[in-house]
């Protein structure tokens, strides 16, 4: 099998923020784990912004997602911070894209997806405020791959920064990943067979359980970098408190590009998306039908140059 990245990253040397040993690890398990990568300074002010634009008109910001859990989605005004489970897009917020383009963050992506010149486009912005649970285990996320959501390849050239803003463990639902599982197939996903279960969270049909997982647990500041095939999902919140953590998937623009090319369980995918996209734009007196928009669309209007210009993405 070919190396992740041949042709482009060096295994064997070190990189700008990264040993070659932890390069290493990220090339066999398809993550890493860089501790204390973001100060606690920073995580203040993103902590501080995001209780603003929970509360804030949205009309400031109308590309941003603001997203509750299925269970408390009719139990307030929506401008309520702890109903609120997630806000994405918010890639125009002068405060949180910070942390996309924090130094530290930065050059590790850099010496797992590219070179220390390599243009860098943020494609994803989340920060995740997972409530504790109601009971109903909805707090969870299923086992799924990253890929499936995404029109752009090759995947070796894309990778995930996730920060916990707190100290996470299995209580409160960490992470958990599938070491080594990037090396594999993206496989079908579809909506779980849950009871009750949350808009576009998609998982893996035809998991192997005997696979052995890890258990993420982290501190605040604590950043994992994954790649967009690893298999990875978190438990429920079992504790009083919000679970905080802050993240953005970036890909290299001087190597990916737009990428047709589906399977049946990513097209179904591509639907639910674009009838979410539908609503929103909606809202802003936007009838998207009018207008040639596909899914890549959706994409380009989320990416952002990190560094330097884009010029695919």
């Amino acid at each position: 099998m070919p190396q992740l990245g041949e042709g482009v990253i060096d295994w064997g040397k070190d990189g700008i923020a990264l040993t070659a040993e932890q390069k290493r690890f990220y090339g066999h398990n398809g993550y890493v784990i860089v501790r204390k990568c973001v100060p606690e300074s920073e995580i203040d002010r993103y902590i501080e912004r995001f209780n603003y634009l929970c509360t804030a008109d949205r009309s400031e910001f109308p590309f941003m997602s603001v997203m509750r859990d299925i269970t408390l989605a009719k139990t307030s005004d929506g401008k309520d911070v702890s109903k609120i489970t997630k806000i994405q897009n918010w890639q125009d917020d002068p405060v949180l894209f910070d942390y996309c383009r924090y130094p530290t963050v930065v050059d590790v992506v850099k010496d797992l997806i590219g070179t220390p010149s390599s243009t860098l486009c943020a494609m994803h912005t989340m920060l995740i405020n997972k409530p504790p649970d109601t009971g109903s285990l909805t707090s969870r996320h299923p086992l799924h791959q990253d890929l499936q959501y995404f029109p752009f390849r090759p995947a070796d050239f894309i990778c995930c920064a996730w920060t916990a803003m707190q100290r996470i463990n299995r209580a409160n639902g960490c992470l958990v990943v599938v070491p080594g599982s990037h090396k594999g197939p993206l496989h079908p996903h579809a909506y779980p067979n849950w009871e009750v279960k949350n808009q576009a969270y998609h998982g893996i049909q035809d998991y192997d359980p005997s696979m052995p997982r890890t258990y993420v647990e982290m501190e605040a500041g604590d950043t994992v970098f994954f790649h967009p095939l690893l298999i990875h999902g978190s438990g429920a919140n079992r504790t009083d408190g919000f679970r905080r953590a802050i993240s953005c998937h970036y890909a290299n623009d001087d190597l990916c590009r737009y990428y047709e090319e589906k399977t049946k369980s990513q097209e179904e995918t591509d639907k639910d998306v674009m009838r979410m996209l539908e609503l929103k734009t909606k809202k802003l007196g936007i009838d998207i039908n009018d207008i040639d928009v596909d899914y890549s669309f959706v994409w380009r209007i989320r990416s952002r140059a990190v560094n330097g210009e884009k010029c695919n993405l």
